[in-house]
């Protein structure tokens, strides 16, 4: 048995608005956004009496979606470092090739978005970045260069 596809990334967010705005300026489109408050999702993801709001964005004319959800019941829960530094354990971060980085971080910027680091230069290959955005999301960015 193999995997079929990887169908979407889910990221747990405390302003959905917010969220959708900064992908969307990213350049991905919002292919829908729902209540989502029946048993079988509390049961999937193992929290009773569970109700949150998710927004499905996609990457245009291509394959990646990004889940974006919001949690109404149980609240989202905060980890003891809301800035988690990048060695830490868990999801670290998605990363999208843009045509344009410096262009990407001036769009962005409006809509909350901090460089975790500075962009560097890979040989004459990559320019790549990494950016804090709305709920401490951490996005990659990668120019390629050529």
């Amino acid at each position: 048995m193999a995997v079929q596809r990887m169908d979407n990334v889910g990221i747990v967010v405390e302003d959905l608005d917010a969220a959708i705005a900064f992908f969307t300026e990213l350049g991905m489109e919002l292919e829908g956004r729902m209540p989502i408050e029946e048993r079988w999702a509390g049961t999937a993801v193992g929290l009773d009496d569970m109700r949150s709001e998710i927004a499905m964005m996609r990457v245009p004319d291509g394959p990646g979606r990004i889940e974006l959800a919001k949690y109404h019941a149980p609240r989202a829960v905060t980890p003891e470092s809301a800035v988690a530094p990048a060695n830490t354990v868990g999801l670290h971060r998605v990363m999208f090739a843009v045509d344009d980085i410096e262009d990407t971080l001036a769009r962005l910027r409006p809509y909350g978005a901090e460089l975790v680091g500075e962009v560097a230069r890979y040989e004459d290959s990559y320019l790549l970045c990494y950016l804090r955005g709305p709920s401490g999301i951490i996005v990659g960015l990668a120019e390629q260069l050529g």
